[in-house]
């Protein structure tokens, strides 16, 4: 079952030799800057490819999602291939809304998401 507690948390790890941005909790917009910056960072790093986990967060508002737009569009800018892991409906049911899940590669495992934005 999801822990839906309050806390948001993110941290980058990396699996196969990409960076991986790691979000539990909740993501609106009194929770938002921790994952902005840590998303943006990742990208200024300019990695082959960039992976964003969000299968441990149970909510994703309106300014979740402006974020992830926002990701997506400058990993485009920077030809840098980008996949978020989805796995739970409180954020894929959002995405497919909004249709940010047209701009992306949307997975349900992270080896499956690295595989997706690793070089061919």
């Amino acid at each position: 079952m999801l822990d839906t507690t309050d806390v948001t948390t993110v941290r980058t790890t990396h699996h196969r030799g990409v960076p991986v941005v790691v979000v539990t909790g909740e993501v609106d917009s009194t929770t938002v800057e921790p994952v902005r910056t840590q998303l943006f960072t990742e990208l200024d790093r300019r990695p082959s490819g960039l992976v964003v986990d969000l299968s441990g967060v149970g909510f994703i508002g309106s300014t979740g999602l402006h974020l992830l737009a926002e990701a997506i569009t400058r990993a485009a800018r920077l030809e840098i291939p980008l996949a978020v892991v989805a796995e739970h409906h409180a954020v894929r049911r959002p995405m497919q809304i909004t249709q940010l899940d047209r701009a992306v590669t949307v997975c349900v495992a992270v080896d499956e998401a690295v595989t997706a934005v690793l070089p061919r």
